[in-house]
């Protein structure tokens, strides 16, 4: 055993020599020479400050990942991958790094997608306008679930569509139809024309999907454009929905809600969502934790792209935001 006073005096070198090499900026061999210990020796006081928790490496650009939470996340929810940004106060700036992180992810994705199938909304569209021109090449883009004809909001399902495929040099083939119909007999009607009809078996090729999801409130577009009323949001909610995922509502327990309305409803179903092999979730913001607990406990998606504030929700961390996950940043150049 080491002797109470060695252990004290190793911490307190192994503090100095983190204030040099992480304050002072000197290197290794410089530290060795002020502390009178070799290079070797300075390499394993830095290795003991990290195993202590003397030291803690943040990394604070709004780009940054909680792997750590990333990698709880993909083996808790049998996940392919998952992405995890830090969380601003903001509201409005959470979104926009979550939006972020998804075209960052789209841009390094292997293999690249040749058909990508995506929903629509705000969310949707900030990751569509945080693509860089040229993310990719050839890769053509199908809308997977009716739109809305009557929004006030930016990020209709075309000009989505349309600013994903263009940056990527490719085309985009739109569903030409409502969200969810009025009438279960006009909806077949619909579903029965060939263009639609082609254009949905398109959407059940894609090789990867990308969507978001909504809350099942009043700020639903699909109460801003018409197709339900805050009466109807109301009755879902009573059926135990917690929101809706590429037009369907769910509840918490990853079922429709509502299947009268859900016949109603024109585009691809949860089944395909639960089939694909990549299907890209992109959500953050508390409202939404609910939603997002049902679509990752559920299998509805492969990937999930979300905050850190959302992560420790789904894991049931309490959403202490100075327990960072980072502080394994490998020392510069001459480390050992």
């Amino acid at each position: 055993m080491v002797p109470a006073d060695t252990a004290a005096a190793n911490e307190l070198l192994a503090v100095r020599a983190a204030e040099l090499y992480y304050e002072e900026n000197k290197t290794q061999d410089e530290i060795g020479a002020i502390l009178r210990v070799t290079r070797w020796k300075v390499g394993r006081l830095l290795a003991q400050a990290r195993e202590r928790g003397i030291i803690r490496i943040e990394i604070v650009h709004p780009r940054a990942r909680r792997l750590a939470l990333e990698r709880e996340l993909t083996a808790r929810f049998a996940l392919n991958d998952a992405v995890v940004v830090p969380a601003p106060s903001d509201d409005v700036e959470l979104q926009s790094r979550v939006a972020e992180a998804a075209a960052d992810y789209l841009v390094s994705h292997r293999p690249v997608p040749r058909l990508l199938g995506v929903s629509w909304g705000r969310t949707l569209h900030q990751v569509a306008e945080a693509l860089p021109v040229g993310w990719s090449t050839g890769v053509n883009v199908v809308q997977i679930n009716g739109g809305v004809s009557l929004s006030k909001r930016p990020g209709n399902a075309a000009s989505t569509a349309v600013m994903i495929a263009q940056k990527a040099g490719g085309q985009a083939t739109l569903l030409p139809t409502p969200a969810i119909l009025e009438r279960l007999e006009t909806k077949r009607a619909i579903e029965g024309d060939r263009t639609v009809s082609g254009v949905v078996q398109m959407a059940r090729g894609a090789s990867a999907y990308l969507y978001s999801a909504g809350v099942a409130d009043t700020s639903s577009v699909h109460v801003d454009s018409g197709y339900l009323t805050p009466a109807d949001i109301s009755r879902l909610v009573e059926r135990g929905a917690v929101g809706d995922v590429i037009g369907r509502y769910i509840t918490a327990d990853g079922t429709i809600a509502d299947p009268e309305l859900d016949a109603r409803t024109l585009g691809l179903g949860l089944e395909e969502l639960r089939a694909s092999s990549t299907s890209i979730l992109v959500i953050g913001g508390e409202p939404k934790h609910a939603v997002a607990r049902a679509i990752v406990t559920h299998g509805l998606c492969s990937v999930l792209v979300t905050d850190e504030h959302t992560a420790r929700a789904l894991l049931g961390h309490p959403d202490d935001t100075h327990d960072h996950d980072l502080a394994t940043t490998v020392p510069r150049e001459d480390a050992s």
